[in-house]
């Protein structure tokens, strides 16, 4: 066994995102363990392959089996577990695809028994039930578990209709009751979401908002120009769509709104990203003959600041019935780029709250196809400098990487 340095903290990470990931939760994963290291800690990760949002896993780690990745010099180290990746996630595939990385996860954790104990036990849910990985590690190693939500996973899916029949998200919530009360700290990301678990709970939730590194993402001046590198023209007005493109996500609507918008050639629809729907919009778009709307993958690190000043609206489209259930991961670069962000939000949601509180955007109600219509012609003619300038104050002062994760675990 290769000696331990007992100087440096050490954490254990359980997740089924990570880096490489460049969106939801495994960037947040992946950023928070990079910052680990950064303070000179040993950081371990019980992870899969990368494969969020396409839906498939990605070149080199195609055909893996089980892999265990060095990096930072060996203090950090990622146990990669195999798992089923659907090409079209239904609910009943999502419990298999969540269920099998559960399994495979095991028995790393059986493994890691038998290695030196770590500190720190974070585990990120969803999938919720990763939590008694988590808890088993505990019994046998000890260590401080903190029990982190990103996402309240069973009230959307039992919102969404997701799965069916409803008697098994009785057994769903008993199970995750189970793990709240034995976990020693319990975070989310909204004062929403807290106010939601706290009620499920006798443990306290602590807010534990994602965030954005502020010094990587920031306004630049002379955004139109920025315009030419994605082969627009200065004039134009780009409406970004970027995220997940799957059939949950009601994209459908922008095309019918893109086609009523024909007249208004300076109005251009950008769709990035990827998913399992991605070709049928695709296809979808030619069949309407759209000019205006036009597909991108998703950005490399190193052009995404300038990406993100490039487009004149950001578009931040939620569910009715998800509106207080998820926090969407993308605001947070929008807001430390000083851009502007058109959301879709019930009154009395976390979301809505912050967004017209602090006046760093616009807010609309959910699914309201003509309220979004009317609010993208308004972003793209009226003046939302002041906007713009509240986003990024409030990305500086509440939203900063460094504050929050040494606020957490410094």
């Amino acid at each position: 066994m290769s000696s331990v340095d007992r100087s440096k903290k050490r954490y254990l990470v359980i997740g089924i995102n990570c880096l490489p990931e460049l969106t939801g939760i495994g960037r947040y994963t992946g950023e928070m363990v990079n910052w680990f290291e950064d303070q000179n800690a040993h950081c371990t990760v019980v992870t899969t392959f990368p494969y969020y949002p396409y839906w498939k896993v990605q070149k080199p780690y195609r055909g893996k089996f089980y892999r265990k990745e060095k990096l930072k010099e060996g203090d950090l180290t990622l146990y990669r577990c195999p798992f089923y990746v659907p090409a079209h996630p239904t609910g009943l595939k999502r419990v298999i695809h969540e269920a099998s990385f559960f399994l495979s996860a095991f028995f790393v954790i059986i493994n890691l028994l038998f290695l030196p104990k770590h500190d720190e036990i974070i585990c990120i849910a969803p999938p919720f039930h990763l939590g008694f990985l988590a808890l088993l590690y505990r019994f046998f190693k000890g260590g401080k578990l903190t029990y982190h939500i990103q996402d309240l996973q069973i009230e959307a899916a039992r919102d969404l209709e997701v799965l069916k029949p409803l008697w098994i998200f009785d057994i769903f919530f008993a199970m995750e009751r189970f793990i709240l009360n034995r976990a020693d700290q319990v975070s989310t990301i909204s004062e929403g979401m807290q106010k939601k678990v706290a009620a499920k709970t006798r443990n306290p939730v602590v807010l534990f908002p994602n965030w954005s590194d502020t010094r990587a993402f920031y306004p630049l001046p002379d955004r139109d120009q920025l315009k030419l590198l994605w082969n627009y023209q200065q004039e134009d007005k780009v409406v970004l769509y970027s995220g997940s493109i799957g059939e949950k996500q009601g994209l459908e609507v922008l095309l019918e709104i893109a086609r009523e918008l024909k007249g208004l050639e300076h109005i251009k629809l950008l769709i990035c990203g990827t998913g399992p729907y991605k070709e049928k919009l695709k296809q979808r778009v030619a069949g309407m003959d759209l000019k205006n709307v036009l597909f991108l993958p998703l950005q490399e690190n190193e052009v995404f600041n300038k990406f993100l000043n490039m487009a004149d609206v950001h578009l931040v489209l939620q569910k009715a019935d998800a509106s207080d259930l998820v926090m969407p991961s993308k605001l947070t670069n929008i807001l430390s780029a000083g851009a502007l962000a058109l959301v879709t939000a019930n009154p009395g949601t976390t979301l809505h709250e912050v967004v017209t509180e602090h006046q760093m955007g616009v807010v609309i109600p959910p699914e309201d196809k003509e309220a979004l219509k009317q609010a993208i012609v308004a972003c793209c003619s009226g003046d939302y400098s002041q906007e713009r300038r509240n986003a990024r104050k409030y990305a500086e002062e509440f939203l900063d990487q460094d504050t929050i994760l040494h606020r957490m675990f410094g």
